[in-house]
């Protein structure tokens, strides 16, 4: 059987050629005939869909990744996941690589390949780290997503409740009953 395990980390993520929808199909041209996808970061060990595959995958069998980073972004959760599926007769594709297997010159290539990912990714979180460090600096900077609505419309719509029923506000204003609540509470704090 030939299996393929396609991951993203967000369901958003389409660059570099990574969305589901691109591994999906450079898989399929490769041969595969089955076809495991997460969107989960490859930093966890456990990810639903690489469990599921894990458990059917049977030596004889063929597993294709596009690159060595959809399956590992840890070099030591890589290296022993690739060890395991070759000690078990598993052949490993890695697309943009070729076919893996346990000579010394092919573990040397892993290791240095998947330390690469593992750099790569700690430098992203890093980068990103620095980011949120120099706009915290900014006065006007608010952690998380910004408001949807603006606090001269949660007022309004808070008034509104004084005298109308939470499903009339929310046919009124477009405001969730759920939102509306939690601005109460915060109110009554």
């Amino acid at each position: 059987m030939i299996y393929a395990y396609c991951r993203v980390s967000t369901k958003g993520q389409a660059k570099d050629g990574n969305s589901l929808e691109v591994q999906e199909k450079a898989v399929k041209e490769a041969g595969a005939t089955e076809i495991y996808a997460d969107t989960f970061t490859g930093t966890k060990a456990h990810r639903p869909e690489l469990d599921k595959l894990l458990n059917v995958i049977v030596a004889g069998d063929t597993l294709i990744v596009t690159k060595l980073d959809r399956i590992a972004r840890s070099a030591t959760q890589g290296i022993e996941l690739i060890q395991n599926l070759l000690d078990k007769g598993v052949t490993v594709n890695i697309l943009n690589m070729g076919k893996l297997d346990n000579t010394p010159t092919g573990k040397l290539i892993r290791n240095i390949l998947l330390s690469f990912a593992e750099f790569e990714r700690d430098m992203i979180v890093e980068r990103t780290q620095e980011g949120k460090t120099i706009a915290r600096q900014n006065p006007d900077f608010s952690e998380g997503r910004p408001k949807k609505y603006s606090r001269q419309q949660m007022q309004h719509a808070l008034e509104l409740l004084k005298s109308h029923s939470y499903k009339q506000v929310e046919q009124l204003t477009g405001i969730s009953k759920s939102t509306l609540i939690r601005a109460k509470k915060q109110v009554q704090k």
